[in-house]
């Protein structure tokens, strides 16, 4: 509470102190405001670690674009819809906020997405992972950068029914993302000729997931698919572990962040199968970085981290070679930019809003396997970007449609 009384009391001054200056709308400071939850159960995978990599890309880019300093504000929009429209509102038309960074939490993404095409501004979103966001919810003005749940399914789900793994019981959390997630992978199971065995949906906030993990253990499916993520996973996976559940049942995470195997340790992890956008050690490029952020946080950076850094200096150089702030002179040249840098090689940024890159699947290691900290993963897979999103031409994007 502390913490959250804090940036509250930070963003509140630096906001007064704007709206005390209306004239410095041109000339004053271009702001980029990083929206996250800062306190809540994905401010693990998100919140501090997210206004790190933001500001690390500012500092990069040398603090200062088109004359004006680069400031970075931030708020925790509680993962609250309604909490994160009106700091987006707010933001974008009293503060002179030109971006909004992260929104990790799918229905804030969303929502935000839907602020940002009204008010003529930008929101790249890094941390939630709902298609929905390039499919019918696009926007011109948006961008769904690290991953999404079409990215995911594929990876993991095709990588078990390789294995074998053909009956699937899902876990699956009831918003957003969750939805989104438990529906792109039933597509990939049915269309390898998998069988759905059962699926049962969680409140988001649940401190107990035993009695959903029972009827998961009751469904005798061999695939145990946790759609969810947050502090909410990392106990759900500690749960099945108590039960006994990977005995007898493949238990898998179809959303686990670095900072998830981290808390859950090698020994609870182990054998575990994820699709990822990022990995610290994968190259010596992926290895500088994360040594920098780790020197800022004191771990080991993950897709969101990257991502949210890789498109914030992915911004500020479109901006900087427009030579203004009009936003769809911006998109239009992120678009047409291709991006190339530790987190994505030969990336580019589809009309409906899409990243399109190359995404990994893993395997977490066992611990006699782990050389050193964070030493946590190794390459199953890699599927190039084409593969790994769902074609344009499959896609229910107004902006499509349009054209």
């Amino acid at each position: 509470m502390q913490r959250r009384s804090f940036n509250r009391a930070v963003l509140g001054t630096a906001l007064g102190a704007t709206l005390a200056r209306p004239s410095l709308a041109q000339t004053g400071p271009i702001r980029i405001g990083v929206l996250t939850d800062m306190s809540g159960q994905f401010s693990d995978q998100a919140g501090e670690g997210a206004v790190a990599a933001v500001r690390m890309a500012v500092q990069d880019f040398g603090e200062q674009v088109l004359g004006r300093p680069i400031e970075v504000v931030v708020a925790d929009h509680q993962n609250r819809p309604d909490v994160a429209v009106s700091r987006a509102r707010e933001w974008y038309d009293r503060n002179d906020v030109h971006l909004i960074a992260n929104l990790i939490n799918s229905a804030v993404a969303l929502a935000v997405a839907g602020v940002a095409r009204e008010r003529g501004r930008i929101a790249i979103v890094n941390g939630s992972g709902s298609s929905r966001i390039t499919n019918e919810g696009c926007t011109p003005n948006s961008i769904h950068y690290a991953y999404d749940t079409v990215a995911l399914a594929r990876g993991t789900a095709n990588a078990l029914l390789r294995d074998g793994k053909t009956s699937w019981f899902f876990l699956t959390a009831d918003y957003a993302f969750g939805h989104a997630l438990e529906s792109d992978t039933i597509e990939v199971v049915r269309a390898a000729g998998g069988q759905v065995a059962g699926t049962v949906r969680y409140p988001v906030e649940s401190a107990d997931l035993s009695s959903f993990l029972l009827r998961a253990q009751g469904s005798g499916a061999q695939v145990v698919a946790i759609a969810g993520s947050g502090t909410v996973f990392i106990n759900a996976v500690k749960a099945a572990h108590e039960f006994g559940l990977r005995r007898r049942q493949t238990v898998v995470g179809l959303l686990t962040w670095l900072p998830d195997v981290h808390a859950l340790g090698l020994p609870v992890a182990q054998g575990m199968v994820l699709t990822n956008g990022f990995y610290w050690d994968r190259d010596d490029a992926t290895r500088a970085w994360s040594q920098r952020f780790f020197a800022v946080r004191n771990r080991m950076p993950h897709m969101g981290d990257a991502g949210d850094y890789s498109s914030t200096m992915h911004y500020l150089q479109s901006v900087k070679a427009v030579g203004s702030l009009d936003t769809p002179a911006i998109m239009a040249k992120m678009r047409d930019t291709p991006i190339n840098d530790f987190f994505a090689t030969n990336g580019r940024i589809r009309v409906d809003g899409r990243m399109v890159h190359d995404m990994y699947v893993y395997e977490v290691k066992r611990p006699e396997e782990s050389r050193r900290p964070w030493d946590y993963y190794k390459l199953c897979a890699t599927i190039p970007g084409d593969e790994a999103y769902r074609p344009l031409s499959q896609s229910a994007c107004p902006i499509i449609r349009q054209g």
